[in-house]
């Protein structure tokens, strides 16, 4: 059982061995101290709280050094917030808004109400799996671990978490450390015995799946990308070739065909086109352009994004052929047997503003990391790609200022294709135009695509996520604040999403199902007040909001496979001819 108060005594630390499967016995950890809220972007840094939690389940340590974690966490926490910290973003919010930002720290439910004095009262729920014992925004189930005197520090998604512990005879007692709340008490873990650890060591015979390296031969399957070759009539352009094909069997068929297919498939030799020859054709042109799934020009056949080993050896990762989807098997190849990061999206346009990950070691620095280049693989056009996987603390930017992207009050489109089985209630997973400093510089600095299930704000109808606009202190659903019911929740696997903004006077939202259907529009009509004229400044980021990662770290989750800024204000026509453009690259088929 839990405990409060003081009740909860820390292990005597003596290390040993880990190696083995262990099952939680008991736990007994208080929660006190203060909860870090700088992370989020609220008004004040941190603030007292005091909690108790259970943890179940069981931890397996391999000797090969990685673990597997099914433990499951539970409890409560309680804080109280002062009005101070009523600001996200330098935004205000009330304390429903809050609660939904605190939310993004990993809690499973947070509960704020109105307090006397102005601030707020608040509960917390944690049900988390993975990361025993700490409350993780990224909580770890297969992870890496290393053990020193009497510390083991587990690898994941989150970062490290440490733990001192002690192994005596079949039993394991850990203590979770964590200064920011301080956790105080242990979890006791009952081993099954030696042959549990031996069986681990049967995992050694998961060096078997080193024959999983064999797996390596799947590169062999990379003969498959040979059906890359298929790609040719991969994906996108075979389709708009068919239609194109259809007017050359019979005009009469090209009426038909033409308007899906077709919009793309006159204008680039070959019959293969992409969005951005869409959008240049209807006087829009792409000033940046990014996918780790396909090219977006029919004739580009070139860098998509970079891969990095955990050797610090990369590789760039191209398009199979002009037009075609992204080298899957290349990557696979070169990430067999190891861990790969996506450190690089290049931009398509040849205009040099590639995407880079804001963390150590990146040309945009920054306190965040680059996403896991295998969480996510999916069809498209029945050939496997990879997605931009984004977990909290993964995000992307570059300075585009002096690259042609639309600056100041000058009208600007863009649009992505994300999905809507993984996203947060975080800030903010945007795509677009952003902050050169990465802070906060007021109404109308930023311009960016939103998708997420942010509350604080605009909203949509149900409980999202939703398309929104990030124009800066705030994110918008219609041309002010609160809720626009033309907007709707999307949960489907592949959503298109669009924004566009004409500078001075008007933005419109608008979305689809990717793998189906014609575009809706959600909203167009006036800019709030007070952000026109817009006073875009250039930036493009990727997966965070625009105060964000050069000195703090990205609360957002979401999913990104392509998109594209363009100059001008894109009409309707072009939007829906880009739409079916995507429909016919196949996503999931």
């Amino acid at each position: 059982g839990g405990g409060a108060g003081g009740s909860c005594s820390n292990v005597t630390a003596c290390g040993g061995s880990v190696v083995g499967t262990w099952t939680v016995a008991s736990s007994c950890l208080t929660v006190s101290g203060t909860l870090d809220l700088s992370v989020i972007g609220a008004g004040c840094p941190s603030v007292p709280v005091t909690g108790a939690l259970q943890v179940t389940g069981t931890w397996s340590a391999n000797a090969d050094r990685t673990s597997t974690d099914n433990t499951i966490t539970t409890g409560q926490e309680q804080f109280d917030l002062a009005p101070s910290c009523l600001v996200v973003s330098s935004t205000p919010v009330d304390c429903h808004g809050i609660a939904g930002f605190i939310g993004s720290l990993g809690f499973d439910s947070v509960a704020c109400t109105s307090a006397a004095g102005g601030g707020c009262a608040c509960s917390a729920t944690i049900h988390q799996t993975g990361t025993l014992g700490l409350l993780s925004s990224a909580a770890t189930v297969n992870g890496n671990y290393a053990s020193a005197g009497n510390v083991v520090t587990v690898t994941g998604d989150g970062g490290d978490t440490k733990y001192s512990y002690c192994v005596s005879g079949s039993k394991l007692t850990m203590t979770p450390q964590s200064t920011s709340p301080t956790m105080t008490g242990t979890i006791v873990l009952q081993g099954s015995g030696a042959t549990g650890s031996g069986g681990s060591s049967g995992s050694g015979g998961a060096t078997g799946p080193g024959g999983a390296s064999g797996s390596g031969g799947k590169p062999g399957s990379g003969g498959a990308t040979g059906s890359g070759g298929a790609t040719a009539t991969g994906g996108v352009g075979a389709m708009g070739g068919r239609g194109g094909a259809g007017g050359r069997g019979g005009t009469n068929g090209s009426g038909g065909a033409t308007g899906p297919g077709g919009a793309g498939g006159a204008p680039v030799s070959g019959g293969t086109t992409g969005p951005c020859d869409i959008y240049k054709n209807g006087g829009t042109p792409c000033a940046a352009a990014h996918s780790t799934v396909r090219a977006l020009f029919g004739a580009y056949a070139g860098k998509l994004y970079q891969v990095r080993n955990t050797a610090g050896t990369t590789k760039d990762i191209n398009a199979v052929a002009a037009g075609g989807v992204a080298d899957a098997a290349a990557q696979d190849t070169f990430c067999s047997g190891t861990t790969c990061v996506i450190t690089i999206i290049y931009d398509q346009t040849g205009k040099g503003n590639d995407l880079e990950y804001q963390g150590s070691g990146s040309k945009a620095g920054g306190q965040d990391q680059p996403a896991k280049a295998t969480t996510e693989s999916i069809k498209v056009g029945a050939n496997k790609v990879y997605s931009l996987y984004i977990n909290q603390a993964n995000s992307y930017w570059v300075d585009a200022s002096k690259n042609g992207i639309p600056l100041g009050s000058q009208p600007e489109g863009i649009y992505m294709v994300t999905s809507g089985t993984h996203v947060n209630s975080g800030c903010c997973f945007d795509y677009g135009n952003s902050e050169t400093n990465r802070a906060y510089d007021g109404p109308g600095t930023m311009d960016a695509v939103n998708f997420s299930k942010i509350t604080a704000w605009g909203t949509g109808a149900g409980a999202g996520p939703w398309v929104l606009a990030d124009l800066e202190a705030g994110l918008f659903a219609k041309g002010g604040s609160g809720q626009n019911t033309n907007v709707p929740t999307m949960t489907n696997n592949f959503v298109t999403a669009i924004l566009k903004n004409n500078g001075t006077s008007e933005f419109a939202l608008r979305g689809s199902d990717a793998t189906s259907g014609s575009l809706t529009t959600y909203y167009k009509g006036a800019l709030p007040g007070g952000w026109s004229p817009m006073k875009k400044q250039g930036a493009i980021v990727l997966g965070s909001g625009g105060d964000c990662c050069a000195t703090n770290t990205n609360q957002s989750v979401g999913t990104f496979y392509e998109g594209c800024i363009v100059s001008g204000y894109p009409s309707d026509a072009t939007e829906d001819a880009v739409q079916a453009n995507i429909v016919a690259a196949g996503y999931g088929r």
